[in-house]
């Protein structure tokens, strides 16, 4: 069986963040700023041309059975309406992006003077940070919970998998796919994420996953 792991493309986030979503102060509460992200936040016009390079990379990577599972938040919602048109897709919250919380959209500035005994975690042990407010969770901790959960549910699959989700998903999966501790990853982030629209594609060989293939667009 083979999984490919596809981070959604290039969303009005990714392209404006700092001009943008971010503000200080932030014009939002925590919730609403949670919403917008979740419910809001669509793609780009380079996101749009990003689907239209994944619908022929998927295909070339893993094949035209799919079974294909999406994160519920918007911008993967529409990476797989304009990537994998028609296809029934299994919506699922084991995908989302990691929960802010009360930090959501809010500049590290202003959260460290609101939430000072968050400072340390954030700064140097971004893994076990764990974002103030109701649902805020930490990478290590619901993240990677859901991520376990999502691979073990994939016991039994037997046509090709597609998972469209987020950057702090992707460094859960990889790490309960790769066996390679969370932090290890953390810090390869720090230098290069998962790129928008890149795909991981992993084999399932007797009871563990393997890395075979590799893509990214050019656009």
């Amino acid at each position: 069986m083979l999984l490919a792991v596809v981070r959604h493309a290039e969303s009005t986030e990714n392209a404006t963040k700092y001009s943008g979503f971010y503000q200080d102060p932030r014009p939002w509460t925590g919730p609403a700023a949670h919403a917008l992200s979740r419910d809001l936040v669509g793609l780009t016009p380079r996101g749009f041309r990003q689907c239209e390079w994944l619908r022929t990379a998927i295909e070339e990577l893993v094949g035209r059975d799919l079974y294909v599972f999406s994160s519920p938040y918007r911008r993967a919602l529409d990476t797989v309406e304009l990537a994998l048109p028609g296809r029934d897709t299994d919506v699922t919250e084991l995908l989302c992006e990691q929960h802010y919380g009360d930090a959501t959209y809010m500049t590290k500035r202003q959260l460290f003077a609101l939430h000072p005994d968050t400072e340390l975690d954030r700064q140097t042990r971004k893994h076990l940070w764990r974002p103030p407010g109701e649902g805020g969770e930490s990478l290590a901790g619901g993240v990677m919970r859901r991520a376990v959960a999502f691979v073990e549910g994939l016991d039994g699959a037997e046509s090709a998998v597609v998972a469209v989700t987020h950057h702090t998903a992707i460094l859960a999966l990889r790490s309960v796919l790769e066996g390679r501790p969370v932090t290890e990853l953390v810090e390869e982030a720090r230098v290069r994420k998962t790129p928008n629209a890149g795909v991981l594609v992993y084999e399932r060989r007797g009871g563990g996953f393997r890395q075979v293939d590799a893509a990214e667009p050019d656009c």
